[in-house]
C-alpha cells in the first residue's frame, strides 16, 4: 500500500522485492519513470514481534562476543601447550579442536 497515493497497492513474496514492486506500481499509476521518485519501505509489526527481533539481534551480538572470547582463550591454551613442546595433533585433541584449527590459531598468535 502506498499511503500517499490512494488506490496504489502492490505485493511481493520477499522483502527484497518490495521496493521494485512498489516502484513499478507508482510508476504505472503516475505515468512517470521508476527512478524519478524515492521509495521508503516501512515495517509494520506488532510490538511483540519487534521485541522478538530485537532480542534475537542482542542474543546474536552477545554470542559473537562470547565466541571472540572463546577463541582468545583457546588461542592462549594452544600457545601454552605448544610452548611445552606438544605436537599440533595432540594440542587439538586436548583442547577439543582440529589440528588444522590449532595451526590457524598458532599462526594468528604470531601475527599479533
Amino acid at each position: 500500500m502506498v499511503p500517499e497515493l490512494r488506490g496504489v497497492y502492490s505485493q511481493s513474496r520477499t522483502l527484497a522485492g518490495v521496493e521494485p514492486m512498489v516502484r513499478e506500481a507508482i510508476s504505472l499509476f503516475l505515468d512517470v519513470p521508476e527512478d524519478s521518485f524515492d521509495v521508503a519501505a516501512v515495517k509494520v509489526l506488532d510490538p511483540a514481534t519487534e521485541d522478538a527481533i530485537r532480542a534475537a539481534a542482542e542474543a546474536r551480538k552477545a554470542a559473537a562476543e562470547r565466541q571472540r572470547e572463546a577463541t582468545a582463550r583457546t588461542r592462549e591454551a594452544v600457545v601454552a601447550l605448544r610452548r611445552r613442546g606438544l605436537p599440533q595433533r595432540d594440542i587439538g585433541r586436548m583442547v577439543g579442536i582440529s589440528h588444522q584449527r590449532v595451526a590457524q590459531l598458532l599462526a594468528s598468535a604470531t601475527k599479533g
